[in-house]
């Protein structure tokens, strides 16, 4: 396939693929990563520019198989982001468009309330806090509420006061991206899994074949040089935990860098699920960079508790012993992972601590619900945060979307950082990538 003329004499990003993909492998659009954040942005952008050709590229055979599938499924409301910033204002959109979507295609959602509890005088003070920032960010139906309150609606919970929030809910995400991806396709996207993305490059067609006698030139998305690849026009990439890799790649900043923290869960055993029926969280602490233990009920009735929160040795590793010898070298060799560690080693040695003793997990979960013991817990899932830090080892807290300069990098569009709520956001992170898209390569 050759290089064609895009609208206003724009080469065309053009992705092939030499084995049988699709009956048009030319695109205007690729989206690199099928998790929900880009079948969301894709699912938008094709609503908008029906006349276009969009794909999805997805390395895995499957869809939301890695972040999106492995998340808690909680609907956030909006309360813990600084006020003013992406996080604050995407989610409260966000929340109000994923249950509106919901209801729309009948996808079951539980609308369970969440109560953010403080079992220590000294966590009270920041709970008001928390109070305020919320009501600064238009969370809806948030109020303050004392022990006895705290029991009536969660009678295992113990606190001496409490933040409800109505509004917070839980969904099954890999469903929600099933959605998508089936609306993008009815739409006339096109979904090529099997798919890795490791090159890009210019193509150019002669000058002899060109309508205007120039040579034009495309960025290519190759899977694997010299086998499968295809052109497209413009890309955007939404590549969860290679989002620094893909822009290292196109050319563009390698900043901020991506360091995988694995999330290990407790399971309550079924005959114990009684105990919990909304989200139990603890009051967040500053000091600390990771949420803490919290008690989440799921769609299928069951109860997950946790995560900690442990540096990864794989950026794919579910597992306690999963190891990648490039990406343990890539996290330990980067100034500021060990920056990030100086910083934060009793709570990081606790955290390991937890990871390999279940009691001490419990331990933690008994400060909510006493009655909580070690046998009424198992072990259970496990998921990896694609979390981005910087050189001087501070973890990137807000959504970071950039391009690049040149050829390839000023054809690009990298969601470099989408951690939670991005699920809860994505119909409205699609929304705001849809209108960059549109500004930044004129669609």
């Amino acid at each position: 396939l050759r290089a064609s003329r895009g609208r206003g004499g724009k080469g065309r990003m053009i992705l092939t693929v030499a084995r049988l993909l699709s009956p048009r492998s030319t695109f205007d659009v690729a989206v690199v990563g099928a998790g929900i954040v880009g079948l969301a942005s894709a699912r938008e952008l094709v609503r908008r520019h029906p006349s276009l050709a969009f794909a999805v590229l997805e390395k895995e055979k499957e869809l939301a198989h890695h972040q999106s599938g492995h998340n808690s499924g909680v609907i956030h409301s909006g309360i813990y982001y600084q006020p003013g910033s992406l996080k604050a204002k995407l989610c409260v959109q966000g929340a109000a468009l994923c249950y509106e979507y919901c209801d729309q295609k009948g996808i079951p959602y539980k609308q369970c309330g969440k109560l953010i509890v403080a079992v220590e005088q000294d966590e009270i003070p920041r709970l008001k806090a928390l109070y305020e920032r919320g009501l600064q960010n238009n969370v809806r139906g948030l109020k303050l509420i004392g022990a006895k309150e705290i029991q009536a609606k969660e009678p295992f919970c113990r606190g001496l006061m409490a933040l409800d929030s109505p509004y917070t809910g839980i969904v099954d995400y890999k469903q929600v991206a099933q959605s998508y991806a089936e609306d993008f396709r009815e739409a006339g996207g096109t979904i090529l899994t099997d798919f890795e993305v490791t090159n890009m490059e210019m193509a150019r067609e002669s000058s002899s074949e060109s309508e205007d006698g120039k040579v034009v030139f495309c960025p290519l998305i190759s899977y694997s040089p010299g086998k499968d690849f295809i052109y497209c026009r413009h890309i955007v990439t939404c590549a969860g935990l290679y989002s620094d890799r893909l822009s290292e790649i196109s050319g563009c900043s390698p900043e901020p860098r991506i360091v995988p923290f694995r999330g290990d869960y407790l399971v309550l055993k079924p005959e114990k699920c009684y105990m919990v029926k909304g989200n139990i969280y603890p009051v967040p602490n500053p000091r600390f960079p990771f949420l803490g233990f919290h008690f989440t009920p799921r769609m299928d009735g069951s109860v997950w508790l946790g995560p900690n929160a442990v540096l990864a040795f794989k950026r794919e590793g579910y597992k306690l012993f999963d190891f990648s010898a490039g990406d343990f070298l890539d996290a330990v060799t980067y100034s500021g992972l060990w920056k990030l560690v100086l910083r934060n080693l009793s709570y990081g040695a606790n955290e390991m601590y937890r990871a390999c003793f279940l009691s001490a997990q419990v331990k933690q979960l008994q400060k909510f619900i006493p009655e909580v013991t070690v046998n009424d817990v198992r072990r259970g899932p496990s998921g990896v945060r694609a979390q981005a830090l910087d050189s001087n080892g501070n973890l990137v807290d807000d959504f970071v979307f950039d391009g690049g300069s040149g050829d390839i990098g000023s054809r690009i569009l990298h969601v470099r950082n989408a951690p939670s709520p991005a699920a809860t956001s994505s119909l409205a992170i699609a929304k705001m990538i849809a209108d960059e898209v549109k500004q930044r390569f004129e669609l």
